[in-house]
């Protein structure tokens, strides 16, 4: 007997889901969803593994196994399932409080080892769940309850972190872009080693328009550049508009297309070079669109394969948690 190809719908759960209306999230788990029936594994074979938050809902609303853990801490917990059973597909969801600020360490540690984890930060530059407060991406001048004045502290650039610590597959896509997103998350999923995802997210209720016309369907051509490894880095809607690399500054430059004597002088998107892939970081609203897509990826042996510990439970075999505890004297 053959069995059927897994849908969409077969990834929901019978809960209801509860976001308020209009929250970016419905759409990333949309997106989700789809990514899971087009990969094909079984439920039983995946876990989502969130912390605390509007984005730690997620493994709610998935038929697969699921861990709602502690703030900040679910990379750590992640880790552990990996090594656990590193047969598993293991997503991480978390906000960008969760992975930036009282996770930071964790979301480092796991990207620098490489280890074999799918991590999703929905940043919505704010703390939704607890009403509004200013987050560690929040803007300057970001007004809340905790920063009534306006926030004078420097943004954290996820990417740029995530770069900074050495991970070796760092994207970006946004929640309403419902074609670009799915393409987005395979790729993660089919890189062995830690992926991380950066979406951006809007917060209708606490942060709306956060993100300008990067989530705005209609306008994100214009605010944005969809890197494709080997092709020219254009944008615009009428693809008028691109990137130029300038070696002697390391920097990209915006130029018009009119403006070029040839189009061979457009950077071509190289996902291997990192430095290049730093210099994609750096650039943000409003002087620059902002770059979506696979921003860097690299080869490098993933944390189990590269300290030989696949075999250790076939080795050692099983042994109750109590022995481990208590030891015989």
């Amino acid at each position: 007997m053959n069995e059927l190809p897994l849908k969409p719908n077969d990834f929901g759960t019978d809960q209801e889901v509860r976001w308020c209306p209009g929250c970016g999230d419905y759409a990333i788990l949309k997106a989700m969803k789809t990514v899971l029936a087009d990969i094909g594994r079984s439920p039983d074979e995946i876990v989502f593994i969130a912390g605390i938050g509007c984005a730690a809902r997620f493994p709610y609303y998935l038929s697969t196994y699921g861990f709602h853990t502690i703030h900040g801490r679910a990379a750590a917990v992640a880790t552990g399932v990996k090594l656990a059973n590193p047969d598993l597909d293991v997503w991480v969801v978390g906000g960008d409080g969760d992975f930036m600020s009282i996770g930071g360490n964790h979301t480092l540690h796991a990207l620098r080892r490489n280890v074999d984890l799918n991590l999703l930060l929905f940043n919505n530059a704010i703390y939704g769940l607890t009403k509004g407060q200013y987050s560690p991406t929040s803007p300057i001048g970001t007004r809340s309850p905790s920063t009534p004045g306006g926030s004078t502290d420097q943004p954290v650039n996820p990417v740029r972190f995530a770069l900074g610590a050495g991970a070796k597959f760092v994207a970006r896509a946004a929640d309403t872009l419902q074609t670009h997103l799915p393409v987005v998350l395979k790729r993660a999923h089919e890189n062995k080693g830690a992926s991380f995802v950066e979406i951006l997210q809007n917060c209708l209720v606490y942060n709306d328009g956060a993100f300008g016309a990067i989530n705005d369907r209609s306008q994100s051509h214009e605010a944005t550049v969809r890197l494709e490894h080997g092709s020219p880095m254009i944008y615009g809607k009428d693809e008028d508009k691109g990137l130029v690399f300038d070696n002697a500054t390391g920097a990209f430059e915006m130029t018009l297309l009119a403006d070029l004597a040839s189009k061979d002088a457009l950077a071509i998107h190289d996902e291997t070079n990192l430095v290049r892939a730093l210099a994609l970081a750096a650039l943000e609203q409003p002087d620059f669109p902002v770059p979506l897509g696979v921003i860097y990826a690299a080869d490098a042996p993933e944390f189990i394969e590269a300290r030989g510990i696949a075999g250790t439970k076939s080795k050692w075999g099983r042994t109750e948690l109590k022995a481990l505890l208590s030891p015989p004297a």
